[in-house]
């Protein structure tokens, strides 16, 4: 991206992806059967909650100028999302309830040998704590997985777009 590794995580810690139509329509496939049980008189965690968004990730930490990591903690593969509520860094990494999967969405920068650019990398880490949790979650993100990774190209290009609507963003 033409744009300082500053500049970038800047821009990251702002996503929303709320306005994308394109994730929202994603998100609204995926909660539909939690949703439908719900208008069916079946209660469920989605009852009490919005759109599943990015709000719904808790910022882990950010490493200066290079890296930044938000968590998720849930039961990703029941229609409700099975989340868990995590406060902090230090949250996220002593939770271990068994059946219970931890989530890292990881952005990582560093300057390109071309002047004013840096490299953006992402990606998406999974801790299942028991052979239980990764036997229903494998098939899950199986299923999941390219959509997870158009998101993630979706955020990448709302990245760029940000720092150059926007390039005084620094921290």
């Amino acid at each position: 991206m033409r744009a300082s590794p500053g500049q970038v995580l800047d821009a990251v810690s702002q996503l929303t992806a709320e306005h994308d139509p394109l994730v929202q329509r994603f998100l609204q496939i995926r909660e539909a059967p939690a949703r439908l049980a719900l208008r069916l008189g079946l209660r469920n965690a989605l009852a009490d909650r919005p759109r599943f968004g990015l709000h719904e990730f808790t910022l882990l930490g950010r490493h200066g100028d290079q890296e930044i990591a938000y968590g998720l903690i849930g039961r990703f593969w029941r229609s409700d999302f099975g989340l868990r509520p995590c406060a902090d860094g230090d949250a996220f990494r002593r939770f271990a309830e068994p059946g219970t999967a931890r989530l890292m969405l990881h952005f990582s920068c560093e300057p390109a040998e071309q002047d004013g650019f840096t490299h953006v990398r992402t990606e998406t880490r999974v801790h299942c704590p028991d052979s239980r949790s990764r036997l229903l979650f494998t098939p899950y993100w199986l299923a999941i997985r390219p959509v997870s990774g158009l998101i993630r190209r979706r955020l990448l290009r709302d990245i760029q777009r940000r720092v150059s609507e926007h390039p005084q963003l620094s921290h």
